[in-house]
């Protein structure tokens, strides 16, 4: 069943997170990805090229997701067109395709998401955390794609 997408949200990057973003990248880069940040890594829909940016990658219950605390961003539209990409740490380059989750099946993921990264991604969330009941994740999950990866393909 394919995600949907009731609305287009998509948080701006400010400049801090500009600069932030940039200075993650460089470590993920040199091997170090704190708080086990990666590069995500993805062929641009148009070009071609890859695109590349700081992702926090969640393992939950035997699974691997990408969540997309800014809403329907630029990596977003290009991993619905490619279907995979990889996942960066210094020299290492993990492959996985991905499968978009539908909204009614995120509010659990969202809720581990926000347990783990809240203190980094809250401010995307409008309010909304890890002690958020089922409802208001649920009431927020359009806004938010998730991805469920699967490696080496």
């Amino acid at each position: 069943m394919a995600a949907q997408h009731h609305t287009q949200h998509h948080k701006k990057t400010g400049v801090f997170t500009s600069v932030l973003n940039r200075a993650v990248e460089g470590l993920i880069r040199l091997g170090v990805g704190p708080a086990g940040a990666r590069t995500l890594a993805v062929r641009g829909r148009t070009s071609g090229a890859w695109r590349t940016t700081p992702v926090n990658p969640l393992e939950f219950q035997g699974e691997h997701y990408l969540v997309a605390p800014r809403g329907h961003t630029q990596w977003v539209r290009n991993l619905r067109a490619a279907g995979g990409g990889e996942l960066r740490l210094g020299g290492r380059a993990n492959r996985f395709t991905a499968v978009e989750l539908p909204d009614t099946e995120k509010p659990v993921v969202l809720r581990a998401y926000l347990k783990r990264w809240h203190w980094e991604v809250g401010a995307f969330f409008d309010g909304v955390g890890p002690s958020s009941t089922d409802e208001e994740l649920l009431a927020i999950a359009d806004r938010h794609p998730v991805f469920r990866i699967s490696w080496g393909k």
